[in-house]
């Protein structure tokens, strides 16, 4: 049931489909999942609301047919989801896609990692915002050790996984962490990826103030390193990459804010109760869910599909300011995925 791609507003094609699995985490990060707002009698969706195994690979078989090449699982933290290897292997065998990876904070990690590298996924993202343990624990809102999540980083790579690491920068945070980090994940020949601070959600008190701008990470790494440009592998890769000169290892940097990339953005959301978002930072998405538990067939979906994705036309980073950043609704990063 291939089709021909469909493409936007600003002749941007679909091929990435990020798909949150649950909006649950066991952090409490404050730039997500502040604790002053979800904290512990806060209302998560029933699992009834979830879209189920088959409903994913069902949607991900239609996304795939118009163009969808990569897949990332998402969350909230998607190994809090039981049965993922089930859900990778079953995206792993539908036509089309060419790339199955996984978002995670990396504290489950080692107890699922052997049976997700045999369901067929090769590529982990970890998040991790420091090194210094009592920095990280005040971060991640649950007083969890980053040593903890090192070891676990370590046992993925033992066991064959590619790993990236995701810092999320802030302004008067954690920027003393930027050399630490970029040194350990150097020794490993482990890529980390600074990501600037954004506006996602409305609950984590964004200001420009407080974003670590690309230029001011990479200026602090060249008073150590000697870096150098490495090329995109394809159209619309979201990070801009480097290479430490004489080594393998990379560094790379998301620059959502400074170096808006939303010319080349070929990414949906899927939200795990199955709204279709087409923009990170959105206000509304359509509801596939509602199409899917109404009986409707394949073509009904895909020409909903299609309809939301050619009459897509965001571009929120380029137009971003303080008041839009203030004065706008948007989606929750927990509910849609990172």
């Amino acid at each position: 049931m291939n089709r021909q791609t469909p493409t936007d507003r600003l002749r941007r094609p679909i091929r990435d489909l990020r798909i949150s699995v649950t909006d649950r985490c066991n952090f409490r990060c404050s730039y997500c999942m502040p604790k002053e707002i979800f904290g512990d009698d806060f209302a998560f969706m029933p699992k009834s609301e979830l879209l189920t195994f088959e409903e994913i690979e069902r949607l991900t078989r239609l996304f795939a047919s118009i163009g969808v090449k990569k897949i990332r699982l998402t969350g909230g933290e998607p190994l809090l989801r039981k049965g993922m290897p089930d859900l990778v292997s079953r995206i792993m065998r539908v036509e089309g896609v060419e790339d199955v990876g996984l978002t995670t904070n990396g504290v489950l990690l080692g107890s699922h990692a052997q049976a997700l590298r045999k369901a067929g996924l090769r590529r982990l993202n970890v998040s991790l915002d420091a090194l210094d343990s009592e920095l990280f624990g005040r971060l991640n809102g649950r007083g969890i050790d980053s040593a903890l999540i090192l070891k676990q980083i370590d046992r993925a790579l033992e066991t064959g996984f590619d790993v990236k690491v995701n810092m999320v920068v802030q302004k008067g945070v954690n920027e003393s962490e930027i050399l630490p980090m970029a040194a350990y994940f150097k020794q490993r020949g482990v890529t980390l990826r600074f990501i600037e601070f954004m506006d996602v959600g409305n609950d984590n008190g964004w200001s420009f103030k407080k974003v670590v701008t690309k230029k001011e990470i990479y200026e602090r790494l060249r008073d150590v390193h000697e870096l150098e440009a490495v090329e995109p592998d394809y159209f619309g890769e979201v990070a801009s990459r480097y290479r430490y000169q004489g080594t393998d290892a990379e560094v790379g940097f998301i620059t959502s804010v400074s170096e808006s990339f939303c010319s080349s953005c070929t990414r949906a959301r899927l939200s795990s109760n199955g709204i279709f978002y087409t923009c990170l930072f959105a206000s509304q998405g359509f509801d596939l869910r509602a199409l899917l538990r109404g009986g409707a067939s394949d073509e009904e979906i895909l020409a909903a599909i299609i309809g939301v994705w050619e009459a897509r036309a965001d571009r929120y980073s380029d137009e971003r300011t303080e008041q839009t950043a203030r004065n706008r609704k948007k989606i929750n990063m927990s509910y849609i995925g990172g």
